[in-house]
């Protein structure tokens, strides 16, 4: 047998052994270059996703973020059909435009526990970004064998992606908006709120919750936030000067019904609904119910007219009226005469004279009135908290409640509701429907004013629906839209009644020259906690109309229980407080609204507007008045005893015969 010995270098073995160590050499550096350059272009890709360029976090984990930011609209055209992407409950803004209530994207940060690494790492970095975050109680959720925890709601978008670039694995985002009223206080009560839901929970959110939800352009209201400002300014001032425990302001065009400011006070911030007071919260204008006092004068004064039942020359009683232990008169330091004609009547506010008048109507033509001018029925406005009214029982409307009724006692009515009998009274006799909805032109009408047309982001054309001036409005002789109740005849004879009232009656405080006010005032003591009146406690109530020429807006003012101030003298009645009040919010928001004051007709408008306070009796006709009242309780019960002692004296002739 032949043994093989080692294989020495040099030899063929050898050398191939050598090729193939060699050959393996090649192919490892070239696999370690390949590596090598792999991992180098993996880790470049790393440093420009999360460094140099770090890429959009992932739709799933976080929410739509910010627009861009609007285009520059000083003119305010746009701002109305200005709507957030990813938002879905439509904007609510003025008749200008000017944003009132919108939703904005937030976002709501829960966490999956099974997935956290370190839960007090994780809670010490949320509460770096959220310091309202209680990091005690964020460790504890964060520990909990769950698979889904909140953490925080509504944060704002930038607070969104910090927490997000923390990089904490198992946090997670959830879209949603959270509603927010830019201007805090303005139109509180009128716009109400949404709850956790995005649901309106009052006002104007809760009137109209499906279409805000359903319909994305905005909703655009009748108001106007400067006039909205304005009155709410002048009243925090009254409020201020006479210490009421509440107060409410509407302004109203006549025309339309559209309601350009409604104010109640005190108000609170929109924004913190939640956290509220309820007095706060509660709308004096629609949802408070008050006796109307004096103000009521002119609807007695109005169905009286209508009816056929008097005429202004006719003559009145102001001597106290005695109903059982109740005693009808008026303020001592009256010195009224004893009989006034019917524009002495409101000019000097008398309650016996409205008593005799509303006995002159009578109890069912009363109820009819009422009835019609929307009295017995909640006011027809887009506020859910609108008030039914308080009045007597058919079966109690006996001869006391038609005289009480008559000068604005015994019933109870919202202030909205005295606005809109106002404006019917001197619009032209139509009863409209007041409204929180901007009257838009029509969408046939084209809107042009030299601009270019403007488009939404969908490409839909945007109508800017600023309000039109007085000067600017359509033909003043055109007729409301509504019911009539009153002729034009008369209509015009309240309207020159009111502006009496203004010019020599006790309205006076309440003049703005070169606006022509009409108007009434209206005070009623107010009824106690365990009923019965309330002695120098006064429901202080001015309601107006202006300009008395042309009527185009109502301006009401109403003060409950204001005091007295040296300035009034001691005096609470509403031509001391309200009436003023009403003056200077005339004289601020008639420029806004393009009226502006005409001095140059005086002498032609006040000849246009005057009546006299004793009108003379025409030929051939007898006037109420000194034994000639039919409505007069006392004639009647005359009347009756005359009766009965002609029965009594027939039947004794008859024995005798």
């Amino acid at each position: 047998m032949r043994l093989r010995g080692p294989s020495f270098p040099g030899k063929p073995s050898s050398r191939r052994l050598q090729a193939s160590l060699e050959q393996m050499h090649v192919r490892l550096l070239a696999v370690g270059g390949g590596f090598l350059v792999l991992f180098g272009a993996v880790s470049l890709k790393l440093a420009f996703a999360t460094v140099l360029m770090p890429m959009a976090p992932e739709q799933r984990q976080i929410a739509p973020q910010v627009p861009d930011i609007p285009k520059s609209d000083p003119k305010g055209q746009i701002a109305g059909d200005f709507a957030l992407p990813n938002v879905h409950r439509a904007t609510i803004v003025d008749r200008n435009g000017q944003t009132l209530a919108l939703s904005l994207p937030v976002a709501q940060v829960y966490a999956n526990p099974m997935e956290m690494i370190d839960p007090a790492d994780a809670a010490k970095k949320l509460r770096a970004v959220l310091p309202q975050l209680d990091e005690a109680e964020t460790i504890r959720r964060l520990s909990l064998k769950k698979q889904f925890v909140y953490l925080a709601r509504d944060i704002a978008p930038v607070q969104e992606i910090a927490i997000n670039n923390l990089g904490i694995p198992g946090i997670y985002f959830e879209p949603g908006e959270r509603r927010h009223y830019p201007l805090g206080r303005t139109a509180a009560q009128i716009l109400g709120s949404v709850d956790i839901d995005d649901h309106g929970i009052a006002g104007v959110e809760r009137h109209f919750d499906q279409r805000l939800n359903t319909d994305r352009t905005p909703l655009r209201l009748s108001l106007d936030v400067r006039v909205q400002a304005v009155a709410r300014d002048v009243l925090q001032d009254a409020v201020a000067e006479f210490q009421p425990i509440g107060a409410a302001a509407i302004v109203m065009d006549v025309r339309t019904g559209e309601v350009l400011a409604m104010v109640s006070l005190p108000d609170f911030d929109a924004n913190d609904f939640a956290h509220a007071d309820p007095n706060a919260r509660f709308n004096r204008a629609v949802t408070g119910v008050y006796e109307p006092g004096s103000t009521f004068k002119l609807q007695t004064a109005a169905m009286g007219l209508q009816y056929g039942v008097i005429h202004i020359w006719d003559r009145f009683s102001t001597t106290p009226i005695h109903i059982g232990r109740f005693t009808i008169s008026d303020m001592k330091t009256d010195h009224f005469a004893p009989y006034l004609a019917l524009p002495d009547v409101l000019a000097k506010s008398s309650n016996p004279a409205a008593a005799h008048i509303a006995l002159d109507v009578g109890a069912t033509r009363q109820q009819e009135w009422l009835k019609t001018m929307g009295f017995f029925d909640r006011v027809p406005i887009e506020l859910p908290e609108a008030a039914r009214p308080i009045i007597p029982s058919r079966a109690n409307w006996g001869v006391s409640a038609v005289m009480t009724v008559g000068f604005g006692h015994g019933v109870a009515e919202p202030p909205l509701a005295i606005v809109r009998a106002t404006a019917a009274a001197v619009n032209g006799g139509i009863l409209v429907t007041p409204t929180l909805l901007a009257k838009t032109p029509d969408a046939d009408t084209p809107v042009s004013d030299g601009a270019p047309a403007l488009t939404s982001p969908s490409g839909a054309p945007i109508r800017p629906a600023v309000y039109a001036p007085a000067a600017e409005s359509a033909d003043a002789d055109e007729v409301p839209n509504g019911t009539r109740v009153l002729s034009e005849e008369n209509s015009t004879l309240l309207r020159k009644m009111l502006r009496l009232d203004v010019t020599q009656g006790t309205g006076k405080t309440a003049e703005v020259p070169g606006y022509y006010v009409g108007g009434k005032t209206g005070t009623a003591e107010k009824i106690g906690p365990h009923g019965g009146y309330l002695k120098h406690v006064n429901i202080s109530a001015f309601t107006s109309i202006f300009p008395m020429n042309a009527p185009r807006y109502a301006v009401y003012v109403m003060l409950d229980a204001p005091h007295a101030t040296p300035r009034t003298y001691g005096f609470t009645t509403a031509a001391w407080n309200a009436a003023p009040t009403v003056g200077k919010i005339i004289s601020r928001i008639a420029p806004i609204l393009g009226m502006f004051p005409d001095t140059k007709d005086a002498a032609r408008i006040g000849a246009e507007l005057a009546i006299p306070l004793e009108p003379r009796v025409p030929a051939g006709y007898r006037a109420l008045g000194p034994g000639n009242d039919p409505g007069d309780p006392r004639a009647a019960a005359q009347r009756k005893a005359a009766e009965a002692r002609t029965a009594h004296l027939a039947r004794h002739s008859v024995k005798r015969g």
